[in-house]
């Protein structure tokens, strides 16, 4: 798994551990990885032209202490000063190595800046570090505009530590932000390298290992699962399993109008390795189940007044976990369907129509059984659930999750470009999911996930946020895998989960 450690643990880490290296030691490591780093992406240093946009801290002095070494590898490195005043060893350093310093600390970038960034191979950020918060201000708003434009012309942009103007501890950007093509960052990674919007500021994140591991105290603020952390959750049947204790799911979802939904999220426990999925509906989704997963057990809801939804609920037969939501409607019947299977000892994983009735019925999430629940909302969801907006929860997603977990006791799978699981137990990190790609933003793709979701639970995986994280995992490969570059649909996903599931035991 990749790690992430919050701002403040990463402070005292360096503190412990400076305190028995020589003074500069640390800059001197990060310095060696950067510069490492940039001259494996130039190829050929000797006579490449370099440009450091260089702030006043320590990630100023890192850059320009990297940018020195490529100097003296014979690059022409042109360092632009955004604050009145820098590292003045790194200064140094970088002047004896051949290189030069360009003032950008009126508002206006001046011409000669301009001119370095546009022609420039590389151009190294070391404008904020990880204490930087909002977006950046003038002139480093300007010089990131420009760093952008030098991007698209085909320079690189390699951020130290993490992008400047991006939130370390949050992702958040609030502003302009530097765009990098690969962060390299140091000692251990940084939550906000993970998390949108700053994951897709970073690029792709490079770890440089500084010596910081062993001074780190404090658990994790974030994790990203890998193959074999999946591996290791996933359970595996042996020559005493059955059909039912691999694992059986109950779902509730589709309608008379919704059939699809019914038969994406059927089959995505079914493809998620459960043992027995009995499914329960309007008669023409519990038709349309049929036909596409016979395997599945289905039981027929007619409306009426005998049919009270406890009765209903019992009448599907023993299950270890529910599926609530996709397509079921959001009215009087689906309510109480869902409240039934909530009063319920079980983990119910909520999703779909069934998060637009708790936007009205919050009360059912206290679930007297303690029994864990799952919801799996996209931003206008969660918005919903909040009263917020969805400009709002895709700002600042960390943050809107960990609210939405505490405020409503739940764990919370909160999908998007990156997504992100938070739980109720603070002590617990957030996991991030690091699969996926943007074809699956297609009508049907959250149904395919809560049925594997669901079947991760029935199948024992625990906590939930371990089975969430695992269930983004899988789908987000299958996605991958799936897509491979073209349009795909919802049931190309569903038919990629084998081969997802194999992918990861071959890794």
């Amino acid at each position: 798994m990749r790690v992430a450690h919050a701002v403040a643990d990463v402070r005292a880490a360096e503190h412990a551990l400076m305190e028995l290296v020589p003074d500069g030691a640390l800059m001197q490591r990060a310095a060696a990885g950067l510069a490492s780093v940039c001259a494996r992406l130039l190829g050929r240093v000797y006579g490449s032209s370099v440009v450091v946009l260089a702030g006043t801290g320590d990630n100023g002095g890192d850059a320009l202490f990297a940018g020195a070494r490529l100097a003296s590898r014979g690059a022409r490195v042109t360092a632009i000063a955004t604050g009145t005043r820098l590292h003045d060893s790194a200064v140094a350093a970088l002047r004896r190595s051949g290189g030069r310093v360009i003032e950008a600390a009126a508002p206006a970038v001046p011409q000669a800046a301009a001119a370095a960034i546009m022609a420039a191979d590389l151009i190294i950020d070391g404008i904020l570090g990880i204490g930087g918060h909002g977006g950046l201000r003038e002139p480093a708003a300007s010089l990131a505009r420009l760093a952008s434009d030098a991007a698209d012309a085909g320079a690189v942009v390699v951020a130290t530590d993490l992008p400047s103007g991006v939130d370390a501890d949050t992702g958040e950007t609030g502003g302009v932000a530097i765009r990098a093509d690969v962060t390299v960052t140091f000692g251990t990674i940084k939550p906000g390298l993970l998390i949108d919007p700053g994951a897709s500021q970073a690029g792709i994140v490079e770890l440089v290992d500084i010596g910081l591991v062993p001074h780190l105290k404090a658990p994790p603020a974030a994790i990203a699962f890998q193959s074999a952390d999946i591996v290791a959750l996933l359970p595996r049947p042996g020559a005493e399993s059955d059909k039912y204790r691999r694992g059986v799911l109950g779902v509730l979802a589709g309608s008379d109008r919704f059939t699809g939904a019914a038969v994406l999220s059927v089959g995505g426990a079914i493809r998620g390795g459960a043992g027995m999925v009995r499914f329960a509906s309007a008669r023409p989704a519990v038709d349309v189940v049929r036909q596409h997963w016979p395997e599945a057990v289905t039981t027929v809801i007619d409306p009426g007044p005998d049919a009270s939804p406890a009765t209903v609920v019992e009448s599907i037969g023993r299950v270890q976990a529910w599926v609530a939501g996709p397509g079921l409607g959001t009215g009087d019947e689906a309510e109480a369907l869902l409240a039934a299977v909530l009063a319920t000892p079980l983990p119910v994983l909520v999703d779909a129509d069934g998060l637009t009735i708790l936007a009205r019925r919050k009360d059912l999430l206290a679930r007297q059984s303690g029994a864990p629940t799952l919801i799996t909302p996209h931003a206008g969801e969660l918005a919903r659930l909040l009263n917020a907006t969805h400009t709002e929860i895709e700002a600042r997603r960390l943050a809107f999750a960990r609210r939405a977990a505490a405020e409503l006791a739940v764990t919370v799978l909160l999908k998007g470009s990156t997504t992100v699981v938070a739980s109720p137990d603070p002590a617990e990190p957030v996991l991030v999911n690091p699969t996926g790609t943007p074809w699956l933003a297609t009508a049907g793709s959250g149904d395919v996930l809560s049925g594997l979701g669901g079947a991760l639970l029935a199948q024992g995986v625990q906590p939930a946020s371990a089975a969430a994280g695992a269930a983004a995992f899988l789908h987000g490969l299958a996605g991958r895998l799936a897509a491979r570059g073209a349009p795909i649909g919802s049931g190309d996903v569903l038919a990629a989960l084998p081969e997802a599931l194999r992918a990861i035991h071959a890794d």
